[in-house]
């Protein structure tokens, strides 16, 4: 692994490890990492638990999740034919609901960011996510799950590894809201408006860009919910509101303490023709997703789902500066690395 240093409003990144037994053999490593392995098995209770069914989602495909917020896909030669890295795994989840009402990935995701992305402590070239679907679900059925889940989670980790945050330095008192629930909740508009006048350019239009997001999320002591993104402003297979043209159906969940983004969800689209007109209008080329078309043609269930970055998750709980530091072998981007 090569060093780099990032900076970013007043956060000062440790330098990044020059070799992986540097990395792995440090003590705040092996915590973090104990912490994380933890957090996967409550994870897998609270779900199967709830009736989930764990699945392995592909590693490659013809196609993957289009909506990445300016990152590249990775092709590679699948004899002879390009095939894609996973950089999300929405339309097997979508596919996996004619197996299973209720389904559940813990899956890696590729995407080569943006060389200035390095500077965030946010992204990561290579990550992991939990993936939950839900078939004839509402979004608010998925937020609503969201949230319990991750008060568990984290509730868990509080109870049982107190020894692993203290090395880490990890206030627990900082977890009472978050384990009591009751996340908070606003519109894209109210946050767009809320960070324009704090004098954050902030398109009204658009995603609410990573600055954006850790300056609203450094607001608060618990997480919150962001709805109603503006149409055109997330992937196809978010479900615009039948009420409200222009407003789609979904949510981002913000950290608080400045941690920014965990999760993002929605409700799906799942009707064919829908999805034919949504893909031109985001620029995709339906021909392209043959085999998920093919499906849609037939009939994929209605549903609603999230993901939570796992390194992204970690690094909240366990109170690190950058999300590289959840992981034991990480890609930053823009960094050759082990």
């Amino acid at each position: 692994m090569t060093s780099t240093i990032a900076e970013s409003h007043g956060r000062v990144a440790p330098p990044f490890p020059a070799s992986p037994d540097q990395h792995l053999m440090a003590e705040p490593t092996r915590a973090t990492l104990r912490v994380q392995s933890r957090m996967l098995a409550a994870t897998r209770a609270f779900l199967t638990g709830q009736g989930f069914q764990e699945l392995l989602p592909p590693v490659i495909g013809p196609v993957t999740d289009p909506g990445i917020r300016g990152s590249k896909q990775v092709d590679v030669d699948f004899y002879g034919h390009k095939y894609k890295l996973m950089t999300s795994a929405i339309l097997y989840k979508q596919a996996s609901l004619l197996a299973f009402d209720k389904i559940f990935y813990i899956a890696p995701n590729v995407r080569l960011e943006p060389l200035e992305t390095a500077v965030t402590h946010r992204h990561l070239a290579e990550f992991h996510q939990i993936d939950v679907e839900i078939r004839d679900a509402r979004r608010e059925d998925a937020m609503e799950l969201a949230e319990r889940l991750v008060a568990h989670v984290v509730d868990e980790v509080v109870r049982e590894m107190p020894g692993d945050l203290e090395i880490l330095g990890r206030d627990r008192d900082a977890f009472r809201e978050v384990v009591q629930g009751a996340f908070g909740r606003t519109t894209h508009r109210e946050a767009t408006a809320d960070l324009v006048a704090l004098g954050h350019p902030q398109d009204p239009g658009a995603e609410i860009d990573w600055e954006g997001e850790e300056i609203l999320s450094a607001k608060t002591s618990r997480p919150f919910f962001v709805v109603d993104y503006p149409k055109g402003s997330r992937g196809f297979y978010d479900q615009e509101d039948t009420e409200r043209p222009g407003i789609l159906r979904n949510f981002d969940l913000i950290a608080p303490e400045g941690y920014g983004e965990l999760a993002s969800g929605s409700e799906r689209e799942h009707d064919y023709a829908a999805l034919v007109t949504r893909m031109r209008e985001t620029g995709e080329n339906p021909a392209k997703y043959g085999w998920y078309l093919d499906l849609a043609r037939r009939g994929i269930p209605a549903s609603s789902g999230f993901g939570i970055g796992l390194e992204r998750f970690t690094r909240y709980v366990t109170g690190r500066t950058a999300a590289w530091e959840a992981s034991a072998y990480p890609k930053l981007p823009g960094v050759v690395s082990a």
